[in-house]
């Protein structure tokens, strides 16, 4: 019984990886590297290597320490977090994202995170990230596993965006509120993520 539920997984996460290979075609290849912090003309990256070495060691360094310490934010906490991983089917959530709800939740999230200079692209390349960092990790999710799995080299965060998002979730709960509540107001008409063609404005 045991085999045979191993070779449902397998076959399971397999598929998974064949229905985003169309996807991960389309993007310049490799995870990501870079966290790009971006609004307006004021841009800052902080490495995806000083995630990984605050999450292994507990330690900031770069300007990811810059930033820790004039947010006033305990890099053993944000360690926490970044090691922090949740259980996930590789069938359920590839699924789950290739279904309307999973779209609508897909969208919200791009509006906050998205390739850099390609924002049209940013439910594809979350989706990439999210099943494929859980095929990495057997069955289980981190943010750096997130972000190793992410298929473009520098991922955009939107500073705008973040800060509206993080204005509405004051909490955890309010946060899982705010993806949850009505997931489908992003497939009636919503206003656009992004401007794709803002990058020609850099």
């Amino acid at each position: 019984m045991g085999r045979l539920n191993l070779r449902r997984r397998v076959l399971g996460a397999g598929l998974a990886v064949l229905t985003l290979a169309p996807v991960i075609q389309t993007m310049p290849a490799g995870a990501a590297e870079n966290l790009v912090f971006v609004t307006g003309g004021f841009r800052r990256s902080i490495a995806v290597a000083d995630l990984e070495y605050l999450a292994e060691t507990g330690q900031a360094r770069g300007l990811l320490a810059d930033v820790l310490a004039l947010s006033k934010q305990n890099p053993a906490t944000v360690a926490k977090l970044l090691k922090g991983s949740i259980s996930l089917p590789v069938t359920l959530v590839s699924r789950l994202l290739n279904t309307r709800i999973g779209e609508a939740l897909l969208l919200r999230i791009g509006q906050v995170i998205f390739p850099l200079y390609a924002a049209e692209q940013s439910v594809a390349a979350l989706r990439a990230g999210l099943v494929l960092g859980v095929v990495e990790g057997k069955g289980s999710l981190s943010p750096i596993a997130f972000f190793k799995a992410y298929p473009t080299r520098e991922m955009e965060v939107s500073i705008p965006a973040l800060l509206s998002l993080i204005n509405k979730a004051s909490s955890i709960t309010d946060l899982v509120r705010y993806f949850s509540e009505s997931p489908l107001d992003g497939l009636k008409g919503s206003e656009p993520m992004a401007n794709p063609n803002r990058s020609a404005t850099r």
